[in-house]
């Protein structure tokens, strides 16, 4: 099985924010924090050999966080050029395996990321999430297949790669990804109601 402390945590946060209308989303206020900054704080505790932001031109202090910070250039070149500079940056630091995970993915939480590496095997793994229907990050992705997603191109990112391997299902509203803005006024507004019924019980 491989372990956190093999691993590489490598964080996408250069996406171009196209479907979002205006402004950065990773900055966009959620639960009185940056957007970016909950699937960083989920995954705190978990011992990585390194933690990896592949970023764009961003305000976001993930240097901060513990962060090792990589640029990406030009992030319209698609999400597989982020996944290459954040692999290359995991194989100087003697990772055998990254775990690939979205900045704009809040909702994942610690014990599902243990959940993909007690799927694992050796450096032939590759575990994805999956929300009953289909695979997506996070992702463990073991040594033997770095080669590969450094040769990917365009903006399916690993997507093409996750396919072939085993997929930990877990609850759809944990791999939530915000896209659009509307995506993210839902989500707000699914956890004022969940607050709101949490309310309720404790003075019933």
């Amino acid at each position: 099985m491989l372990t956190p402390e093999k691993t590489a945590l490598v964080l996408l946060a250069a996406g171009k924010s196209e479907r979002f209308a205006d402004g950065d989303k990773l900055t966009e206020e959620y639960l009185g924090h940056p957007l970016a900054f909950h699937v960083v704080t989920a995954l705190e505790n978990i011992p990585f050999l390194a933690r990896i932001a592949v970023v764009s031109d961003t305000t976001l202090d993930f240097a901060a966080r513990g962060f090792q910070v990589v640029e990406n250039p030009d992030p319209s070149q698609g999400q597989a050029r982020s996944v290459r500079y954040g692999v290359q940056a995991a194989e100087q630091a003697g990772a055998q395996a990254v775990l690939i995970a979205l900045a704009d993915m809040p909702r994942v939480t610690i014990a599902h990321c243990y959940r993909l590496f007690e799927a694992s095997d050796n450096g032939a793994t590759l575990v994805a999430s999956s929300d009953g229907v289909q695979p997506m990050p996070p992702a463990l992705i073991g040594r033997d297949h770095f080669a590969e997603l450094c040769s990917l191109e365009g903006d399916a990112g690993a997507r093409t790669l996750i396919l072939r391997g085993h997929h930990v299902i877990t609850r759809p509203e944990e791999l939530v990804d915000i896209d659009t803005r509307e995506d993210l006024e839902e989500l707000r507004g699914r956890e004022a109601a969940a607050a709101i019924r949490a309310a309720r019980r404790r003075s019933d």
